[in-house]
């Protein structure tokens, strides 16, 4: 039956159209579809070729069975051809040579289960199959690597579809829609959430406020509310939205409007087997415990009627209690109140109380509800009504005629319905109004640019019960395929009027006549609407006005032949029958009006906003960018114009959805659509399953066959002309290739194909008709066989007649050999055989001889011991039966006597109880006797008138018995009790009764078992006796045993010596493997190193990132303030260095760029305002839990001190001085955060004093608020860098003592690369740090220097310490001695500090073995440390003030010598004796430097740095000339000792570099120049510093060139982070230059011509890998790298930092390239893996020309490589998988499935890589632990180092060009 649909269907479509022209394509083997009922297509190949004429195809199915399959005899249609295999598994359906539903659904299984690939394109339609299983294909970097991609260079994905509408939103200025159908479980909602998911990751906001986190925070909200469990989905979207995502003008999201449609408001009061109601209801009941909820009253889902009936509460995997969290979480950034949130929730219990209402039936029509019923009272308080008033409108119902009205009481059925009813209204209306507010917390007050639109809505349906849903749902289905089919075919249409081909209009399929059957004038709305508003309306009568109206009329409208209440309408996917029973019901929506005023008068104010009446919405009032919310349950019923309370006049169901539809309808015409079509592979939710049956219904209702059949109809393979060219070369000969392209196409297809009608040739590609290709394909197969079979011959025929001639030549020889010694062997056996017949003769006879006397002795010695061993076996028989005659006798005796007893004592025991019996017989009589009236008459005559006596008597007494009788139950409770107690006795002595019983009877048995005993014991005698003898035995052969372990024990004791050598051979290999362990934990601490190197580089980043920003705004800033204020304010000269606005924190940086921050010029600064106070507002949060966090640390380490109170006694200096370190920065911090929480408070004050847009406007009192606040923090930052300058030169000092002497340089540099501290916090973990370091190292030189012989080197060391410190003091007393009197003080300060720090490393391996003694003396050390540094600071000012009162003097005295030269004549000159003078003598110790003026500092700056021209200093100067010049004049300026003008000058330095890197930070040449210059500036203040571990290089004359009088050990600090934001900057310069290079060159062009053939694609185009002009090539990128390298070399750039910027080069290439190859199918094939090694040997070429080999570079290509080669290896056994798993370690388990899934054969000759291959792989990798991320990230940094490279170039050897313009600097 199901083959009989599909031939129908695929007549009625005429997919085959063109099948016919294509008969010469049936042939033998040729591979055809046939329908089948199981799997709907089954594969089948000709056995016979077939002949036009045929009526039966002779077939062979794939099982091996032959078949004859029968022709249709009328239009003898072919079954459609199947595609060759190397088309199959193609990303897009149109490539596919034959485009029929068979091909279509092969393609999609063979992706789906083979590959594991879900999505596939099919022309402009993505179709997504649900896998029903996470999959790891929606990460940020998956996001990243489809940013900014062509539609068809990357696999189909949901972010392509994505990208191309963003791309297409931001080129063409046209809004987008993406509509995503299928059915319920197909997996819409979770394609449109990772569409919008998409739209947050690579747009951003335009706002502070993180508009895409509350779009995609909206989706927890609507599906807790909107979502349900059904059978087919367990998060079923049961409603259809719409949501457009609005962008400005620069393409970034602002906000998101939504729109719903047609709620399934009946789940709410009804769910079928096995669903749920909407997930809200069950997380209220799993959350009910919480103290917010105890209010609700609730308890568990089954306890309310509304969530109980379908039986399934649970959902496998999925806690409500938590998804309530995310959902009251989601309703909190989305901006909805707490009181909003609870009285949500409060609603929605309320309702599920509704539910549970229940009703008593007075008669048939009225019932009640009972008093103070629970449920209902519950429900009124949670509203807020009067419980009277519901019950009353709940069981009664008001009718309004023209003069009266009635209240009417309604059964018991109309009020469960009005119940329903009721809930269902309440929580529609509770549906729209939180629909309205999400709509309103992602509304944007900016201006909406353009909008990207997702449509999720629900697909075709059709169940066995389809009601008024399901045809609204179809209604719906077939607009939008409508408006599919007329998109598709339009541009089909396009793009062969773009070529320029001849273009048939083609007939396609228009639903119209279904939706005018639908919608139009007496369409089945309109009639629907007229009977609802008939008074007697029905279902039925309905029913017969759609039969009198179109049946017979359309023939799409059909009656069912059993049946008078369904009709049946012919969709475009399916025929559908719809039960007309319940469509006026639902249509009209009715709730009953009295019960609406109850609750509009409720006490509860969030209940009454749900009722309002909203303006109806009309077409015509929805604004041109559609953001008007409209949904079906939105449109609210309007007012009358006469005030009646009727609901006649509300609009129905129907006529709203059909008013919104049309609405939606003229959005997505005004968009650009892109539609995804989700597929339900199977119905059972298993993970890749394929079901070919509901798969092929889904496709042919979600209009993917109709782009195929649309495609088909035309020309649907395309190729361009060099596509073409390279793929069919093989066809042509040598003289048909001509120098055009196209002619050569052209002339060749004219030889190939006669029928011009198959092709056409348009401008760009070649245009063939369907099946063209295939015939293409078979005949270049043919063609490439037939030469691969020539091959063969000739090489068989070779290799077999070279193996025929080596196979003679040894033959001959073997047999030479072979006869030969034959023969000899022949003569050899001749010889052993005579004398082995005269040795058996021999042998023989003796043997059958020495037989014969064995068994002769043998037969006598056996029967004479048998003949005595039966006499003695007679002789004991008869003494055996002797004496059982006498036991016998004996027992026989006893067991007589004992039976005679037994019946004795029986008989005498019957006797005893028969004559008891008859006793108590006789007495019974007697008593019987007594107690009769006639005896006691005969015995008392005369009695009776003694007894009136008594009578009367008793009669007197009565009144006293009463009283008695009180008293005898009183004594009657008494004797019950006791009787009870006595009954007890009889049945315990009863039981004991029993028991002696039984103990009589026990006895007895114990007697007898007595008797068995002394049986038994006379046995085990006889038996000890045989063991006695056992034992003897058994003690002989113990001895025996000792004997052998004795022997064993020796044979051990050798085993063990051997296992004691075994064991000292282990031990030595256990330190050698701990060795080896150790240097692999020094890999590991390295490894530590770098990434700590890489988070603060990290860090780094983001701070100049900030820092760019800060000057951004402030740019802006200025260019907003309308006065001007030129010049800046001067910070004071005794301040660090680091006071600088480029040295500032990030924290400092943020707090700095808020009050500058402005928004557009065109935009209100109100939004400024409150930016600034939400910033400084999430400021203060931060230092208050920063706060808390240093609290809770003290509180701890209090504990701590006080758990280890024995051990801190012992050292209560140390313990002192922490807690003095801990209290001082608890109370800074507290000082701090009151400070800025005054400041925040002043700042509210004056936002709230002034509204006005200008609050932040220059004097104004927030700015001025602002001003005072940056201020306090400048100067409070400048009293920090001078605690943090002392604390770093404690932590400098303390780190060049604990690292060895031969590793100062690295610490050093080390210490350079962390020093840099922003803030207290930072220093006090770095002080904790530093003492955990300091404790393992202490622990780590404790087991290194155990050895006996420590002491001896350790004297050694001192004396030969004690030389060199006496070597030393002698050289520094000789400097100092030629110093100026001024200087030597400071050098004897430099002197003590050396000396200490010396003894530091002394006393650190005096100490080594007590570390608290250390730990002592380091604070001892920190204190004198700290002594010293204030006493070389008071020291500086002294001579600071000696130099001006020097100068001074020296003025004075300059005046009044020339007073006196004025008084004095030349001849008193001459006369007068010479005074001897200071005359100053020419130092030459001081060449090399640079002077300058103070006001020609901005001049230097400028044109050494601003205005100079990268190239001409590179090309004609020495390189890094700018760097020497700029440290000569610093050189001067440390000589003047000049603070304040290095300070300056080493400022200007720093923001003119990083100003000229922000004007041309896009040149390459230009970020290269500076970072050479910037790091031999840094080289040369570590050379010329004067420190050991940099002077040991030099040479004299540089060493006497050190700085004497500053320490710019922090400024190194800043220009190394400077170097490091100049290497990131040039990595991004560099990389924005190659990444267009990298796919294009690396993995699409064809370097090796030929071996890659071209295949056929899709509509989706990718990228040619053809080079056309324009295109990259690897020759491009190896010329770029050349041009890299040669500009650096000349910039004079160290070689480490060259070597390190190719690492980095050469791991963005390897990284694109692999992540290219891992989402592009099209390029995981064998040739592609040639192309990709040959590449690399290329790249690897270019590194060994460039001596570069030892950089690192070939390392991080080894992904690359990896993978290339696992294209090229064979994948078939498990050989092969062990060999893959072990070659490819550089790659993760992901990538290497991620590649032998996607592997595709180029040509026929190859083959797929089988499913049960991957499987292995997965299994042998499966311990594997390594990341689950399939991308590697091309945005990674490595963390870059600068080591020390020392200049030989001497300072004072060093020219000044003119042409620098520094004519105005003098050398010194």
């Amino acid at each position: 039956m199901l083959a009989a649909q599909i031939t129908r269907s695929l007549h009625h479509q005429r997919y085959w159209k063109s099948v016919d022209d294509l008969d010469y394509m049936y042939v033998k083997y040729a591979r055809i579809w046939i329908p089948d009922p199981e799997v709907v297509w089954k594969s089948a190949e000709l056995v016979k070729d077939y002949k036009s004429g045929d009526k039966v195809l002779h077939l062979r199915v794939e099982d091996g069975k032959e078949l004859q399959y029968s022709l249709d005899a009328k239009s003898k249609e072919l079954p459609p051809l199947r595609n060759p295999d190397i088309l199959v598994g193609e990303n897009d359906l149109t490539a596919l040579s034959y485009l029929h539903e068979p091909a279509v659904l092969h393609n999609l299984k063979v992706r789906f289960i083979d590959s594991k690939l879900i999505y596939t394109y099919c022309g402009i339609v993505l179709v997504a199959i649900n896998p029903y299983e996470q999959l790891p294909i929606y990460g940020e970097d998956i996001i990243n690597a489809y940013s900014g991609q062509n539609m068809g260079d990357m696999d189909p994905h949901i972010f392509a579809v994505a990208e191309e509408a963003y791309k297409q939103m931001a080129r063409d200025e046209r809004n987008q829609s993406i509509i995503v159908s299928g059915e319920s479980g197909a997996g819409k909602t979770v394609s449109a959430k990772y569409a919008m998911r998409y739209f947050a990751t690579v747009s951003g906001s335009a706002s502070e406020a993180n508009v895409e986190e509350r779009v995609l925070a909206s989706n927890p909200i609507m599906e807790s509310i909107g979502n349900a469990k059904t059978t087919r989905n367990d998060n079923s979207s049961r409603f259809g939205k719409y949501i457009e995502i609005g962008f400005d003008k620069r393409f970034r999201i602002i906000g998101a409007n939504m729109r719903t449609y047609l709620l399934e408001k009946s789940r709410v009061v009804f769910q079928a087997e096995e669903e749920r109601n909407y997930h809200i209801f069950y997380q209220l009941c799993a959350s009910a415990t919480l103290p917010e909820f105890k209010t609700l009253r609730l308890g568990n889902a089954s306890y309310f009627h509304y969530t109980k009936q379908g039986g399934s509460p649970v959902i496998d995997g999925i806690d409500d209690a938590k998804e309530m969290m995310n959902t009251r979480r989601a309703c909190t950034l989305l901006g909805i109140a707490d009181s909003c949130q609870m009285g949500i929730f409060q609603i929605l219990a309320a309702i599920l109380h509704l539910g549970n209402v229940a009703f008593t039936s007075r008669d048939a029509d009225s019932c009640t509800i009972p008093a103070k019923h629970e449920p209902l009272t519950i429900f009124c308080d949670l509203m807020g009504v009067e419980y009277e008033q519901m019950a009353h409108w709940l069981c009664h119902r008001k009718l309004a005629t023209a003069t009266e009205t009635y209240i009417k009481p309604i059964s018991k059925l109309q009020a469960i319905n009005a119940r329903d009813a009721l809930a269902k209204h309440v929580y529609a209306s509770l549906f729209n109004w939180i629909v309205d507010h999400v709509n309103e917390a992602l509304h944007s007050t900016m201006k909406q640019h353009s909008f990207i639109g997702v449509l999720d809505i629900y697909g075709f349906e059709t169940f066995e019960i389809n009601s008024f849903e399901q045809f609204c749902i179809n209604y719906a289905n077939e607009k939008l395929q409508q408006q599919f089919n007329m998109h598709v075919f339009k541009l089909e249409q396009e793009e062969y009027m773009r070529e320029q081909i001849p273009w048939t209009l083609i007939d396609f399929y228009d639903n119209q006549p279904c939706i005018n059957l639908i919608e139009a004038k007496l369409g089945i709305l309109d009639l629907l609407d007229e009977e609802c508003k008939m008074p007697k309306g029905s279902d039925n009568s309905w029913a017969q006005k759609l039969y009198n109206t179109h049946l017979n009329k359309s023939v799409l409208f059909e009656k069912p032949r059993m049946s008078n209440k369904a009709f049946i309408i012919q969709h475009f996917a399916d025929k559908v029958e719809y039960q007309c029973e319940g469509f006026l019901e639902k249509n009209k929506d009715t709730v009953y009006e009295e019960q609406i005023k109850v609750l509009k008068s409720s006490k509860f104010k969030m209940l009454p906003e749900l009722f309002r009446d909203e303006k109806p919405i009309s077409p015509t009032t929805a604004t041109p960018s559609g953001r008007t919310p409209l949904s079906r349950a939105a449109v609210k019923p309007s007012k009358s114009k006469t005030a009646q309370t009727s609901k006649e006049h509300k609009k129905t169901v129907g006529h709203q959805f059909r008013n919104s539809l049309h609405l939606l309808m003229e959005t997505l015409n005004a968009t650009t659509p892109h539609y995804v079509r989700c597929i339900k592979p199977n119905d059972f939710k298993f993970p890749f399953m394929f079901d070919e049956k509901r798969t092929v219904q889904q496709l042919r209702a979600c209009g993917v066959l109709e782009t195929i059949r649309i495609s088909a109809a035309g020309f649907p393979s395309r190729w361009t002309y060099q596509e073409f060219f390279s793929r069919y070369r093989v066809l042509m000969k040598q003289k048909d290739v001509l120098s055009d392209r196209k002619q050569t196409c052209k002339n060749v297809l004219e030889k190939l194909i006669l029928d011009k009608d198959k092709y056409q040739f348009g401008k760009t590609k070649i245009f063939f008709r369907a099946g063209q290709v295939a015939y293409l394909e078979k005949i270049r197969a043919d063609k490439l066989r037939a030469a691969c079979i020539r091959i063969q011959k000739t090489i068989r025929g070779w290799l077999l007649r070279k193996k025929y001639l080596r196979m003679r030549k040894a033959a001959i020889t073997i047999q030479r050999y072979v006869r030969g010694y034959q023969a000899r062997c022949l003569a050899t056996f001749l010889r052993r055989t005579k004398a082995a017949i005269i040795i058996q003769k021999f042998q023989r006879m003796y043997v059958v001889r020495k037989r014969y006397r064995r068994t002769l002795a043998g037969t006598i010695v056996l029967q004479s011991y048998l003949r005595g061993y039966i006499a003695r076996k007679k002789y004991q028989q008869m003494l055996r039966g002797h004496k059982a005659t006498i036991i016998q006798k004996h027992v026989r005796g006893w067991l007589a006597r004992v039976r005679y007893h037994r019946s004795l004592e029986a008989i005498v025991y019957l006797q005893c109880c028969f004559r008891r019996m008859m006793a108590k017989r006789e007495l019974k009589k007697l008593k019987i006797e007594a107690r009769s009236v006639e005896h006691y008459k005969k015995l008392n005559v005369g009695m009776e008138n003694k007894i009136m006596q008594l009578q009367r008597r008793i009669d007197e007494q009565s009144k006293d018995s009463k009283s008695l009788i009180e008293k005898l139950s009183t004594l009657e409770a008494a004797y019950t009790s006791e009787t009870e107690k006595l009954k007890n006795d009889v049945e315990r002595l009863k039981m004991s009764e029993e028991e002696a019983k039984n103990a009589t009877n026990r006895v007895l048995s114990l007697q007898e078992e007595i008797s068995k005993l002394r049986k038994e014991l006379h046995q085990t005698q006889t038996e000890k006796k045989t063991i006695e003898e056992q034992a003897e035995i058994y003690k002989q052969e113990t001895d025996q045993l000792v004997l052998e372990l004795k022997e064993q024990n020796t044979l051990l004791k050798t085993e063990k010596d051997e296992l004691n050598r075994r064991i000292q051979d282990q031990a030595k290999e256990i330190t050698e493997v701990m060795e080896k362990r150790f240097t692999e934990e020094t890999k590991q601490l390295d490894l530590d190193l770098n990434n700590e190197r890489q988070r603060y580089q990290n860090l780094l980043q983001e701070f100049s990132r900030l820092e760019e920003r800060y000057d951004d705004l402030k740019d802006e800033m200025k260019v907003m303030v309308s006065i001007s204020k030129p010049g800046h304010k001067r910070t004071d000269s005794t301040h660090s260095s680091n006071e600088s606005e480029y040295t500032y924190s990030s924290e400092i940086t943020e707090a700095e760029e808020f009050p500058m921050r402005t928004e557009e010029p065109s935009e209100k600064k109100a939004p400024l305002d409150m930016s600034l106070f939400l910033k400084l507002q999430k400021r203060v949060t931060e230092l208050e839990q920063e706060k808390q966090s240093l609290q809770d640390e003290l509180d701890k380490k209090e504990e701590q001190a006080l758990r280890t109170k024995v051990k801190e006694e012992e050292r209560p200096q140390m313990r002192g001085a922490e807690l003095e370190y801990e209290s001082l920065k608890r109370q800074e911090l507290e000082s701090e955060n009151k400070k800025l929480k005054n400041e925040l408070n002043e700042l509210r004050k004056a936002l709230m004093e002034k509204s006005a847009p200008n609050v932040t406007a220059p004097g104004s009192p927030a700015y001025r608020v602002l001003l005072d606040q940056m201020t306090s923090v400048s100067e409070e930052l400048e009293v920090r860098k001078e605690e943090v300058l002392i604390l770093r030169s404690q932590l400098m000092s303390q780190k060049e003592a604990i690292q060895p002497k031969n590793t100062m340089t690295d610490s050093t540099i080390l210490l350079e690369d962390v020093q840099k501290m922003k803030d207290k916090g930072e220093i006090a973990q770095a002080y904790i740090g530093l003492k955990e370091t300091n404790r393992l190292l202490e622990s780590q030189l404790q087991s290194q220097k155990r050895s006996h012989d420590n002491e001896l080197e350790a004297l050694r060391g001192e004396i030969q310490s004690l030389k060199e410190e006496n070597n030393r003091q002698q050289q520094l007393l000789a400097q100092n001695l030629q110093l100026p009197p001024e200087a030597r003080i400071e050098a004897s300060l430099q002197h003590e500090i050396t000396r200490l720090t010396n003894e530091n490393l002394y006393c650190e391996e005096l100490y080594a073995d007590d570390p608290m003694k250390y730990q002592s003396y380091r604070i001892s050390f920190y204190k004198r440390m700290i002594d010293l540094m204030e006493q070389l600071e008071k020291q500086d000012k002294i001579v600071r003030k000696l130099k001006k009162q020097l100068k001074v003097y020296a003025k004075k005295i300059d005046e009044l010598e020339v007073g006196q030269m004025d008084n004095i004549s030349p001849g008193q000159i001459i006369d007068e004796p010479i005074h001897p003078v200071n005359i100053p003598r020419k130092e030459k110790d001081f060449q090399g430097m640079l002077e300058y003026k103070k006001e020609d500092e901005p001049k230097l700056v400028k044109n050494l740095i601003l205005d100079l021209k990268p190239r001409g200093v590179a090309v004609n100067l020495i390189p890094g000339l700018p760097a020497y010049i700029l440290f000569m004049c610093v050189r001067h300026a440390d000589y003047l000792n000049d603070d304040q003008k290095v300070r300056s000058l080493l400022t200007s330095t720093i923001n003119g570099i990083k100003k000229i890197l922000k004007k041309r930070g896009d040149d390459f040449e230009t970020v290269s120049f500076w970072l050479s210059n910037t790091c031999r500036f840094l080289h040369c203040l570590k050379q010329y510093s004067g420190e050991e571990g940099f002077m040991k290089h030099n040479t004299p004359r540089q060493n006497e060139h050190c700085l004497t009088n500053f320490d710019l050990a922090e400024y190194r600090q800043v220009l190394s982070d400077l170097a490091i934001q100049i290497y990131q900057q040039l990595v991004r310069v560099l990389e924005n230059i190659l990444q267009p290079m990298i796919v294009s060159g690396m993995l699409e062009h064809e370097t090796i011509q030929g071996v890659s053939g071209v295949k056929p694609t899709g509509l989706r185009k990718r990228t040619s890998s053809i080079a056309d002009e324009g295109t990259y090539t690897l020759d491009s990128i190896i010329r770029q790298l050349n041009t890299f390298h040669s500009i650096m070399c000349q910039h004079g750039m160290d070689p480490e930092l060259i070597k390190q910027v190719v690492k980095q080069m050469f791991y963005i290439i390897g990284a694109v390239t692999l992540n290219n190859l891992l989402l592009r199918k099209d390029m995981c094939s064998w040739s592609k893996g040639m192309q990709i090694r040959y590449n690399v040997s290329q790249l690897e070429e270019w590194l060994r020309d460039k001596n570069l080999m030892n950089s690192g570079a070939k390392e991080t290509l080894e992904p690359l490589i990896q993978a290339a080669q696992l294209l090229q290896v064979k994948k078939k056994t498990d050989e092969d998988a062990e060999a893959i798993c072990s070659m490819c370690n550089a790659l993760t388990t992901a990538q290497i499935v991620k590649v032998l899934n996607l592997y595709t054969p180029v040509n026929e000759f190859e083959e797929r890589v089988s499913v049960s291959f991957i499987r292995t792989i997965q299994l042998r990798m499966r311990d594997k632990k390594d990341s689950p991320q399939l991308l590697m990230d091309a945005k990674h940094i490595f963390p870059v180092t600068f080591p020390f490279n020392p200049s030989s170039l001497a300072l004072e050897t060093i020219q000044i060009p003119a042409s620098l313009g520094l004519g105005f600097i003098c050398r010194v």
